[in-house]
C-alpha cells in the first residue's frame, strides 16, 4: 500500500503538531483529509469530503481516525455506495456525540450510526476519556464489529496524552495495512 492511501481523519478542531496523527503524517507521508471548517463541523460536509478523497485515491485506503473522525467513518459508511474504497480502519477515542454535552456542541452528529463496518476495524479507547465512557466505547466497537483495545487511563488519546509516536497503535496500523490486498 502506498503511504498516500493511508488517510488521517482528525477530529473536531484538527490534530495539532504533537498529536500522534500529525507525527505519523510527517514521518510516513500519510494523507490528512482536510475539512472546510474544523471549528464548526457539519456531518454532511465531513462525509462528502471523505467520499471525495476516497474517490481520488488510486487504490482502496486505510483510514486512521481520531475522535470525531471516528464518527465521520461510521456516518460515511452508513451512506456511501463506495465502501469498497476502504480496506481497513483504525478508530481512536470516539466521542459520545449523543451525550447531552456533546449534542449541544456538535448538533449535526447525532444519532450515531451503529451498523457493522464492512472492513477490518480496530477501535482504541481510554478508560478515562472525558468525551466517552468505556462502556459506550465498547458499545460502539461491538456495533461496528471492531476489535476493541483498552488503552488504559490516557485521557482522550490525543497530543495532551503524552503518547508521542504511540508505537502500540502504530503496530496495529501496520497489521491492518499488511491485511490489505
Amino acid at each position: 500500500m502506498k503511504p498516500h492511501n493511508v488517510l488521517i481523519l482528525p477530529g473536531w478542531q484538527n490534530s495539532g503538531p504533537d498529536h500522534w496523527q500529525s507525527r505519523w503524517q510527517r514521518t510516513q507521508g500519510y494523507t490528512r483529509v482536510e475539512q472546510h471548517d474544523w471549528m464548526r463541523p457539519l456531518r454532511g460536509d465531513w462525509i462528502s469530503r471523505l467520499e471525495d478523497v476516497l474517490l481520488s485515491c488510486d487504490e482502496p485506503a486505510v483510514l486512521v481516525a481520531h475522535s470525531l473522525g471516528c464518527m465521520n467513518v461510521a456516518a460515511w459508511a452508513s451512506r456511501s455506495q463506495n465502501l469498497h474504497r476502504v480496506n481497513a480502519a483504525l478508530l481512536v477515542a470516539p466521542p459520545d456525540v449523543e451525550s447531552h454535552e456533546m449534542r449541544q456542541r456538535l448538533t449535526s452528529w447525532a444519532p450515531i450510526p451503529l451498523q457493522p463496518l464492512p472492513f477490518k476495524t480496530v477501535l482504541f479507547a481510554s478508560s478515562d476519556d472525558p468525551y466517552c465512557t468505556p462502556e459506550r466505547a465498547r458499545h460502539f466497537a461491538a456495533a461496528w464489529n471492531a476489535d476493541f483495545v483498552d488503552a488504559g487511563p490516557r485521557g482522550h488519546l490525543n497530543g495532551e496524552s503524552g503518547l508521542g509516536d504511540w508505537p502500540l497503535a502504530y503496530e496495529q496500523l501496520l497489521q491492518l495495512i499488511r491485511l490489505t490486498p
